[in-house]
């Protein structure tokens, strides 16, 4: 039986969605991931962009609330960012893990740099979830 992880930021809107995308690529087959926001928005253009780059399609996802999720167990509930971390409902019973990265949409330049700033975040996530969940 897969293990079920959930992914959480602020705005659902990058840095979770990446997490979840980036899971189900690497251990989809021992993985089942989710993610949410405590503010849920959209998800950011730059994100579905740079995930497509390493053959993610994540066009059809959505920004999703932590609300949905409420009645749901899961084996890891991993916070993103500082702010989820600080605002996320406790999920009893579950193991909950922390690796806060940077807002890659919070990063005001050309969209050349913006991109290029997903990309890292993106690796960084990449690396982190090798690490954590091999």
């Amino acid at each position: 039986m897969k293990k079920t992880v959930l992914f959480l930021c602020t705005h659902n809107s990058a840095r979770s969605q990446m997490a979840e995308g980036l899971l189900r690529l690497l251990y989809g087959n021992r993985y089942e991931a989710f993610s949410a926001g405590v503010e849920p928005t959209h998800v950011h253009p730059a994100a579905i962009q740079v995930m497509n780059e390493i053959g993610v399609d994540m066009s059809n996802h959505r920004s999703k609330s932590i609300e949905e999720f409420q009645e749901k167990t899961f084996d890891y509930v991993v916070t993103v960012c500082s702010h989820a971390k600080e605002t996320c409902p406790f999920f009893p019973g579950k193991q909950v893990l922390h690796q806060g990265f940077d807002d890659p949409a919070a990063f005001a330049s050309s969209s050349d740099e913006t991109i290029q700033k997903f990309r890292n975040i993106r690796d960084e996530i990449h690396e982190w979830i090798k690490q954590t969940f091999q």
